[in-house]
């Protein structure tokens, strides 16, 4: 039976109407797949143009995601170890979210939704937080997600070759539980962002390596363009290293006799700057980064302000993070390179790698450089050893030119500031040869020679020990006295080196360089100076051998002039004696009629007096009473004239037969300097015995060295008690016209002068004038009044010391100044041995 039209008619809109609602789903679905095919193709451009860059990827899927599923808010967790290297949040939701849980309580394989995905590397779907599943229902998440207002949510692993790297989870603020579809679209778009990651890393990788190759390639060719200085290198080492890591400064520290030396950086502020290379060269007891990575391993520190060691630096340089990587050569540390950030956490591993190439490389550089400098050195060395042994061969009978080549060579080779060649002369160290770059402190280096051995300076304690010294910083070194610093200011040096020059174990000078740095001397510095100071040895050797004939003529020819010396000597003292006898028998025969004539000179002045007490109750006229006493004063005056004179002709006498006394005590080898304080004493006590107020300032200046010689003791302490009561006299007589402020002194000073002993008696009185001087050693000349003088004392000085020991007496003086006698003394006497030697 056929239907009605108007069933039909119902049935065609009825077909109408499902034809249309299917077309409606169908371009729901068309429009559906085409958001997510465009949100895909989106992704893919982000991916394809991200450059490395991952984070902006992982954003952009994020933000697609969170579109496509109609949710307010998605979160992107990347693993790291058990938690999380990075968290990129979408929304509102995603932040209330990471506001009120911390990262810490999300530990991957931990009760919370992103550790549970990339531990179990599977999907999480919680379609109702209202009604969740009690597995998850205590997860201490769990009410911070649902109070930041969602309803729904689900994750998914980002999987990379089948491991789960990370979690893609979003937030529905309603109640809509996703889908089977839905749960496979945010598994793409998880496996998407996986693929931004490994894409990020890979093109990171890439263009590390071609970074890392241009900057080791560009390290090179710095190596190869400086063969003999590894400073370009470590400056380019820390350029690269800094520029390539991102860093805040890059530091480059060499490890040189126990202390961390800074030989390159990059700089940041100047003020902090300054405070970096004033923290260097450090000790390693007081640099902990020494045996943080003394085994060869790298060290970090992701947060300074844990660590008290670096923190003052870190504020002061203004990072907060640092990377060590040291230097390995033959297992050793030699040095370390320091990364520093600004921000805190740990550093990459490809660039704890980057930092390893570049510290193999410092190391390659170090090594080529001190192949080239000890090759170069080594030809040096032979060149100016070559050159020494010419001027050695074209000088035989002069070692002179030799030291000045040593000292030209030394200077040069060790690359000092100045150079120093002393011999050792007669127990003295004498400046051989020198070269300086400071012509200021020549003057200063010639006046500190000749030097006794037993002085304090570095020459005299290498020459006396036998063994080399050096100060590696004159300024700091705590034992060296001011003198010695104000020395090497002056000159110009801070480090100084001695080498002795040794012949059979005994040092016969030294060889000194200074340099003015800081700092140790080099072991090859010390070798080479051994080595010139062999040579030395050698040309001295040379010298002495080539002119041993001539020596041993000019000794015979002394010889012969000590004999004649000693025959006129022994000519003289006969004569001597003999005028010595003559002058005593003159001397003893006027003694007694002089003792006579001043005896009764006395006895007529008191029988004067008794006349005139005789005379006085005799009545007189007037004109004869004054007449009387005229002719008795007149008598007692002459008198009184006649003592005086007949007591300095006595004095006379006495002097006479002193003067004339034969020998002179037992001739002996006596201590000069105890000779000459023990005169000083006597002069002293004896001035004070006679004129109790009698005051002097004396001063004694023995040079130790001054030693013996061959004497008559007694003779010498004459001659010092002569001119050391001469000096008090003068002192005395200057006091007595001067004002408050004079001080009267006296000086007795010794002095070694080698074959001779120097004595100086030296006082401030009033001098001497001119034409005295001439006539002062004459006999029986004084310039004293009458009775304090009888003109034989300096006589006797004279013949004592010339005539008697073959030694010389001179005066020097300015009147009213000073006056000071100056004796030198022979240590050997030419008088034969007594024991008959």
């Amino acid at each position: 039976m056929t239907a009605p039209p108007q069933d039909k008619a119902a049935e065609l809109e009825r077909q109408l109407r499902s034809q249309a609602a299917e077309n409606a789903r169908l371009q729901a679905e068309l429009a559906i797949a085409r958001d997510r095919q465009n949100a895909s193709m989106e992704i893919l451009r982000t991916i394809a143009n991200s450059s490395g860059d991952a984070e902006g990827s992982l954003q952009q899927i994020a933000e697609a995601t969170m579109h496509l599923f109609g949710a307010p808010s998605a979160t992107i967790h990347i693993a790291e170890g058990d938690g999380w290297s990075r968290v990129i949040r979408v929304g509102d939701s995603s932040m209330r979210v990471g506001a009120g849980v911390p990262l810490a309580q999300l530990k991957i394989g931990g009760r919370n939704m992103p550790g549970t995905i990339v531990a179990e590397n599977r999907q999480v779907h919680v379609p109702d937080l209202d009604n969740v599943d009690p597995a998850i229902a205590d997860w201490p998440a769990m009410p911070h997600v649902r109070a930041a207002g969602t309803r729904s949510m689900s994750g998914s692993p980002l999987r990379l070759e089948g491991k789960a790297i990370g979690a893609l989870i979003v937030y529905r603020d309603r109640l809509a539980p996703f889908t089977d579809d839905e749960m496979a679209l945010q598994q793409s778009f998880a496996d998407q962002a996986a693929i931004a990651i490994e894409n990020a890393r890979l093109f990171n990788e890439t263009r590390e390596s071609l970074e890392r190759q241009t900057a080791t390639a560009d390290i090179l060719k710095v190596l190869a363009s400086s063969p003999s200085d590894v400073q370009p290198v470590f400056d380019a080492i820390a350029a690269n290293a800094n520029r390539l890591i991102g860093g805040f400064s890059t530091a480059v520290l060499r490890y040189v006799d126990g202390a961390a030396h800074l030989v390159a950086f990059t700089p940041g502020d100047p003020a902090g700057d300054r405070v970096l290379q004033a923290s260097f060269p450090v000790p390693f007891a007081q640099f902990p980064a020494y045996q943080l990575v003394a085994h060869g391993e790298s060290a970090q520190l992701p947060d300074t302000e844990l660590e008290p060691a670096a923190r003052d630096i870190a504020r002061a340089r203004g990072f907060r993070s640092m990377l060590f990587t040291p230097l390995m050569s033959e297992g050793e540390a030699k040095g370390v390179i320091i990364a520093t950030r600004r921000t805190t956490g740990a550093f990459a591993e490809h660039h704890v790698r980057l930092l390893q190439t570049f510290a193999d490389q410092a190391v390659i550089a170090v090594k080529n450089v001190s192949l080239f400098n000890a090759t170069r050195e080594a030809l040096e060395r032979q060149t100016a050893t070559a050159d020494i042994l010419k001027v050695i061969a074209a000088s035989p009978a002069d070692v002179t030119p030799v030291f000045q080549a040593i000292s030209d060579s030394a200077k040069a080779l060790v690359g000092g500031h100045s150079s120093t060649v002393t011999r050792i002369i007669n127990g003295m160290l004498h400046l051989a040869a020198f070269t300086t770059d400071n012509e200021a402190g020549n003057a200063e280096l010639r006046s500190s020679f000749p030097a006794p051995l037993a002085a304090s300076g570095i020459h005299s304690r290498v020459a006396t020990s036998g063994e080399y010294a050096f100060r590696s910083d004159m300024q700091n070194e705590p034992d060296l006295t001011e003198a010695m610093r104000e020395l090497a200011r002056t000159r110009g040096y801070r480090s100084i080196l001695v080498i002795p020059m040794l012949r059979d174990g005994i040092a016969i000078g030294t060889i000194g360089v200074t340099r003015p740095e800081a700092g140790p001397f080099p072991d090859k510095a010390i070798s080479l100076l051994k080595t010139f100071a062999d040579q030395a040895v050698i040309a001295v050797e040379n010298t002495r051998l080539f002119n041993e004939v001539q020596d041993r003529t000019r000794e015979l020819a002394r010889s012969l002039d000590d004999l004649r010396a000693a025959q006129d000597r022994l000519v003289q003292t006969e004569k001597l004696a003999s005028l010595g006898q003559l002058t005593a028998g003159i001397a003893h025969e006027i003694k007694n009629p002089l003792n006579f004539v001043n005896n009764f000179a006395s006895l007529s002045a008191e029988l004067t007096d008794e006349l005139n007490e005789v005379l006085a109750p005799v009545p007189l006229a007037a004109d004869l009473r004054a007449e009387v006493d005229e002719l008795t004063g007149l008598l007692r005056d002459n008198l009184g004239k006649v003592v005086q004179h007949g007591r300095r002709a006595d004095s006379i006498v006495k002097n006479m037969l002193l003067h004339s006394r034969e020998g002179g005590g037992e001739h002996r080898l006596s201590d000069i300097n105890a000779l000459v304080e023990e005169s000083l004493n006597l002069a002293y006590h004896g001035a004070r015995a006679e004129k109790p107020l009698f005051d002097v300032t004396l001063k004694s200046e023995l040079d130790p060295a001054a030693g013996s010689a061959e004497v008559f003791p007694q003779e010498i302490s004459r001659v010092l008690l002569n001119l050391i009561s001469n000096g008090f006299y003068a002192v005395t007589r200057r006091r007595m016209g001067s004002g408050a402020g004079y001080e009267p002194m006296v000086i007795a000073a010794t002095r070694d002068r080698g074959d001779s002993i120097e004595i100086r008696i030296r006082d401030n009185g009033t001098g001497i004038p001119e034409d005295v001087k001439a006539k002062m050693f004459n006999p029986f000349f004084t310039t004293k009044p009458a009775g304090e003088g009888t003109g034989l004392g300096l006589s006797m000085s004279h013949d004592i010391i010339v005539k008697q020991h073959g030694g010389t007496i001179d005066v020097t003086t300015e009147p009213g100044v000073f006056t000071e006698f100056t004796i030198l003394l022979p240590r050997k006497s030419s008088f034969p041995d007594p024991a008959g030697g």
